[in-house]
């Protein structure tokens, strides 16, 4: 984040809000959301954060592996992975075959860590599109051409599927849906809340599975092999919710937005402006653009034909091999491949239309570009795998998972009811770890294989985690553009503070949590529908 948006942050946190505002942040509420920011920022970087977990592991194994802690092995005899005398010991590495197996295996656990490769391989076709202007003109598209009625929820809707393309959402969506509320003679800080709604809030939804999916994915099949060493999970599981729940999101954003929080804001006074603002104009696409945008859109739908041929009919060639299923099938192991080459060909068609792309060398610049800023990313990596790798050496995972899901059967909060529970805690730490990838690396090791025992499948488990990790990131000012959406909206408010943007975001995350949790008890317990492809609701061993 640049300087200037840091400096704005401060300046509008230093100063006092008055009316609405200032009641905002004098109650009990506001003195939770401070103890919140407060203890979020005690806490390190994630990169550091990750070190200290890593070192901790070592520590605990040492000290509980001194005192021979175990469980019985839950796994039925005969399981692969299980031990031969059926008792699991917590695995010491404070010793020198501990030491050993660290330094050895430093580079493979980091080169051997699911996420990364499949996160780089789907982001360099979603920069084709993103660098070409596909991406950009086709959510300007959207917004501007839709009908003054439909407006809200169309602003919420392209803020969901916007995510696909990482931050453009925010650079790009949010601002630009406060300019077109302002230009139709609506409060603009709606019109912010309502895409800061979709882009965040709705974070995990989308029609089209993106960079997310393998992301945590890969994460959760390593939690799983702590139970099962063969059990896998595809970016595809959790598709079918997710494309579900991007109109779910929509509409309960839209709600919010035109029952709640816009009567609330009233009518709009620009002399509460920042800076003296002219009534924005906000530019359909060109003719070109458009013709750029239908090429793509032909060159995609041709995509999917020929993605049809392989997978429809029963002896296409990427079904599976032995069962002719869809399930378990090349097609939805090699998923990522496909997001690839759907982003990248259809990007690249429309910047050669457009005139943003004329050669190879511009396709070569803008995946280049976007590896380039994933330098973060690839340090946090580092440092979660190792901290993933000594968990699962340790055999602590598996420890307190058999002693998680007894305490849980006893307690009787093994049925269904415990997903809320479940949504409610990965919620609340999101407000202090505001990554997804980093919350669920730390979290999914403990509780995947906890939810295993207890019955239900990690592909069950993870669309639950994606409802509690999204519904808080309107809420908590650890969420890494929280400072970007702050001067935005202090463009069009001068004495709008931290509380202000809080309070105006605080009903959709109790709309969606709650909306949210109810669609996915329906859809998986009611319905009895799948989360995605192939996707279980029940781990059976």
């Amino acid at each position: 984040m640049s300087t200037s948006n840091d400096t704005t942050q401060a300046e509008n946190n230093n100063q006092k809000p008055s009316g609405a505002a200032a009641e905002s942040q004098s109650g009990l509420f506001s003195r939770f959301l401070a103890t919140v920011e407060w203890l979020g920022n005690l806490l390190p970087h994630p990169v550091t954060l990750f070190a200290m977990f890593a070192l901790f592991i070592v520590l605990l194994s040492g000290i509980l592996g001194y005192f021979d802690v175990s469980v019985m092995d839950p796994r039925p005899e005969g399981a692969k992975g299980r031990e031969a005398d059926g008792v699991i010991e917590v695995i010491s590495l404070m010793n020198a075959e501990g030491l050993q197996r660290i330094v050895t295996g430093l580079v493979t656990n980091f080169t051997g860590f699911a996420p990364l490769g499949t996160v780089l391989v789907a982001l360099l076709g979603v920069s084709v599109a993103e660098h070409s202007g596909l991406l950009q003109t086709a959510m300007r598209s959207m917004v501007v051409n839709a009908s003054p009625r439909m407006v809200t929820v169309v602003v919420v809707f392209a803020g969901i599927i916007s995510n696909t393309a990482s931050e453009l959402g925010y650079v790009v969506l949010i601002p630009l849906a406060a300019m077109i509320f302002h230009s139709l003679g609506r409060h603009p800080i709606a019109g912010l809340a309502a895409a800061f709604a979709g882009v965040s809030g709705g974070y995990s939804a989308n029609l089209l599975l993106g960079t997310v999916d393998p992301l945590l994915s890969g994460i959760t099949e390593a939690a799983a092999h702590m139970i099962d060493p063969e059990y896998t999970v595809g970016p595809e599981v959790n598709w079918y919710f997710m494309f579900i729940s991007t109109f779910a999101v929509a509409f309960m954003g839209a709600f919010v937005t035109e029952k709640i929080v816009e009567p609330r804001l009233g009518k709009y006074d620009p002399s509460e402006a920042a800076v003296e603002l002219e009534q924005p104009k906000i530019e359909k696409p060109s003719a070109q653009e458009k013709k750029a945008l239908k090429m793509a859109g032909l060159a995609f739908l041709g995509l999917c034909v020929l993605l049809a041929l392989t997978i429809v009919p029963e002896n296409g060639i990427l079904r599976h091999p032995e069962t002719g299923a869809v399930a378990g099938s090349p097609f939805l192991k090699g998923i990522v491949a496909f997001i690839f080459i759907t982003f990248a060909v259809p990007g690249f068609v429309y910047g050669r239309v457009a005139g943003t792309m004329k050669n190879d060398k511009d396709v070569i610049n803008a995946m280049a570009k976007s590896m380039s800023s994933l330098g973060l990313y690839i340090t946090l990596v580092f440092f979660a795998a190792q901290f993933v790798a000594f968990f699962k050496w340790t055999n602590l995972g598996t420890v307190l998972a058999v002693k998680g899901a007894a305490f849980l059967q006893a307690a009787g909060l093994d049925g269904p009811s415990i997903f809320i529970l479940f949504i409610l805690m990965c919620g609340l730490v999101n407000l202090s770890l505001g990554s997804a990838s980093a919350q669920w690396a730390v979290t999914a090791p403990i509780f995947v294989p906890m939810l295993m025992l207890v019955g239900y499948a990690p592909e069950v488990i993870q669309a639950a985690y994606r409802i509690g990790d999204s519904t808080t990131n309107l809420i908590t000012p650890m969420m890494s553009y929280f400072g970007l959406i702050l001067a935005v909206a202090a463009r069009y408010k001068k004495d709008l503070g931290m509380g202000t943007l809080i309070a105006t975001m605080l009903p959709y995350s109790l709309v969606y949590i709650v909306g949210w949790t109810a669609l996915f008890y329906i859809w998986v317990f009611l319905l009895g529908m799948p989360v995605g492809p192939g996707a279980a609701t029940y781990y059976n061993p």
